[in-house]
């Protein structure tokens, strides 16, 4: 997740949820006329299947934005104040997708179509790269897909992060031949190695395990669990269209999302392999040959560089989040973009954003690809990456300070 909690570039109090009292109707009604176009334009130029998964992606921001969920404040508040709503929350997203991704894995279909989970190395890149991306998700102000949530929804500090983001990522598609040069074990796939039935049984014990541990360690800082302190004042349709979400509610719909995106394109969502294409159209449009470096060389990701960007998922999926978060805002009320940004917090996006391109295609991926994707494909990398990442955020939260960005805290709740 993004910094909702802080002030954005126009120095506005940006939060996705809580009270409003007014639509941004010109912004909820060009997103929703985007996404229409965009969908029948899609079924007709390239197929019906990537018009539904631009669809989803809409939904997938739709459903990040009024339901605030996220990882980088999460991992934020639970090193900095052992507050592990957060956590918790993307624990049972985790075990509903693991639930239901792993059987269909094993089968290798589902509903008559191949599928296949994101299975990559074990390695040096992958623990080096999730580090870093873990300091540029505190830096850069969020993650893969809060980047992408909060641009569309009107943060324009986060434009910055999302360009640098684009950036990293083709300098990290540039260096990664050499980074798996390094020492690294091959892929292993828990659900292939146990078979699916105990691959679920571990995970959702883990999953539990970590969710009871968040809450020992919440109580015994704070003497209690601390309130998610979402505006209830909404409710039915209203509530649903407008937000705020409890955050169960996004968890629970993300992992849908995401095994409607394993139905639909033959494998998990991912975010991050898009940044490093339209970075590298960019240098192929300014005449940089960017098609005989080894990254695109290898036969899925050449096509994809010789193709339009609408014909690849990832990128339709990307901007389908865009546009889901811009018609949450408008729904909301949220939408106002500004353009002041402090010089502090421009380098941190800047260096933040940089990092989290690097080092999502050193590690494979990023919070969404590697570890959400990653763990519900069963794939051991997903569960190193989070390992490392934390590992950054604690090093990130740390140096927020020196850039100027908060480290929320949270008074002790006492009888007093």
């Amino acid at each position: 997740m993004t910094d909702l909690s802080v002030s954005n570039a126009s120095g506005r109090l940006f939060t996705a949820g809580g009270p409003n009292t007014t639509r941004n109707n010109g912004a909820a009604l060009v997103a929703a006329a985007l996404l229409g176009a965009g969908a029948l334009w899609l079924g007709g130029a390239i197929s019906p299947t990537q018009a539904a998964l631009f669809l989803v992606g809409g939904l997938l921001g739709l459903t990040l934005y009024h339901a605030s969920f996220g990882f980088t404040s999460a991992f934020r508040v639970l090193i900095a104040d052992r507050r592990g709503a957060g956590l918790r929350a993307q624990m049972l997203m985790l075990a509903i997708a693991c639930a239901l991704f792993f059987p269909v894995l094993a089968d290798g279909s589902l509903f008559g179509q191949p599928v296949r989970g994101l299975i990559a190395p074990v390695g040096t890149s992958v623990v080096v790269g999730a580090f870093l991306f873990g300091i540029g998700m505190q830096l850069g102000g969020g993650c893969a897909s809060g980047t992408l949530f909060t641009v569309g929804g009107g943060n324009t500090r986060m434009v910055v992060t999302l360009a640098a983001f684009i950036a990293g990522s083709v300098l990290g598609a540039y260096n990664l031949p050499w980074w798996q040069t390094l020492p690294s074990l091959a892929p292993i796939s828990l659900v292939e190695s146990f078979g699916w039935q105990a691959a679920l049984g571990l995970s959702l014990a883990v999953f539990a395990g970590i969710a009871v541990l968040s809450a020992v360690l919440e109580k015994r800082r704070h003497g209690g669990l601390v309130a998610a302190g979402t505006d209830a004042t909404r409710a039915g349709v209203g509530r649903f269209l407008r937000g705020p979400w409890p955050m169960l509610w996004g968890a629970v719909a993300l992992a849908l999302l995401n095994f409607a995106t394993l139905a639909l394109a033959g494998r998990p969502w991912g975010i991050t392999s898009a940044f490093a294409l339209w970075g590298s159209k960019a240098l192929m449009a300014g005449g940089v040959d960017v098609a005989s470096w080894p990254f695109w060389q290898q036969p899925g990701n050449a096509k994809a560089l010789g193709e339009s960007v609408m014909a690849d998922v990832t990128s339709v999926m990307d901007f389908g989040i865009i546009l889901g978060a811009l018609l949450a805002a408008g729904l909301a009320g949220r939408f106002a973009p500004g353009w002041r940004l402090p010089l502090k917090s421009f380098i941190a996006a800047l260096v933040g954003g940089l990092m989290l391109g690097y080092g999502s295609r050193l590690a494979f991926g990023c919070n969404i690809g590697a570890y959400f994707s990653g763990i519900a494909s069963g794939s051991l990398h997903g569960w190193v990456w989070i390992v490392a990442a934390l590992a950054g955020n604690w090093v990130g939260t740390g140096l927020r300070p020196l850039f100027g960005l908060a480290v929320e805290r949270t008074p002790r709740q006492t009888a007093c």
